[in-house]
């Protein structure tokens, strides 16, 4: 994956403070049969979401953290959870980073599933509807969140092959800003706050009595 160069983390802060969420804009390119083919064939794969890690306590520490991170901006844990798991799958299951992911949605719509920009881009990762045409079916709602990820992420792989892995520029195709360095730079700065590197050793100290309160209060509802 590609990532930003070293800069202060103060700078990245300011600069999501000062950008409104953004409104993807992608545009729409003529693509070649087989390129449609094979991100339609990725749209209609029907298993359900789910979290794959190689050890299982690291992916509930990712899960126990990521939600941390995420209950201010969405209370309910049980629906914080539900979208998490899916964020993670739709984003491994085509090779992205889901940390990565959880950046571009933030910036894209600050985490509201019902958000649509004033070009019509719908949903938490603001997907234009001309995909549904192109790719998808004019039956898709992008603004039920499972859809909505599955196209975000299918999309942005493809804007990644098309620019053999240049992180900087897929993003530029993504919201529609080839050439601008604002959304890419929004998008890795917010990506660098979700970061996470799980650590067996840490985790006793930094997760385990807020885990333990945790699994009492799910146990008493």
């Amino acid at each position: 994956m590609t990532t930003l160069r070293a800069r202060p983390l103060l700078l990245a802060l300011c600069l999501l403070c000062a950008l409104p969420a953004q409104a993807g804009a992608q545009r729409e390119e003529r693509m070649a049969a087989g390129v449609a083919s094979a991100m339609r064939d990725g749209l209609n794969e029907r298993t359900l979401p789910r979290m794959e890690f190689v050890n299982a306590e690291e992916g509930r520490d990712w899960l126990f953290e990521m939600s941390r991170r995420l209950e201010a901006r969405l209370p309910d844990r049980q629906w914080r959870e539900r979208l998490l798991v899916s964020i993670h799958y739709e984003a491994t299951r085509v090779g992205l980073d889901p940390q990565l992911v959880l950046g571009l949605i933030q910036v894209e719509s600050g985490f509201k599933s019902q958000a649509q920009s004033g070009v019509g881009a719908r949903g938490l990762m603001q997907v234009m509807p001309f995909w549904l045409g192109a790719i998808g079916s004019p039956g898709h709602d992008l603004f039920e969140y499972r859809t909505n990820l599955r196209y975000g992420c299918v999309i942005l792989r493809h804007y990644l092959d098309i620019e053999r892995g240049n992180l900087f520029r897929a993003l530029g195709r993504y919201n529609g800003s080839l050439g601008q360095s604002g959304y890419p730079n929004a998008v890795q700065a917010a990506w660098k706050q979700w970061q996470w590197n799980w650590s067996p050793t840490l985790r006793a100290a930094a997760t385990e009595r807020p885990a333990r309160a945790d699994r009492q209060r799910i146990s008493n509802e």
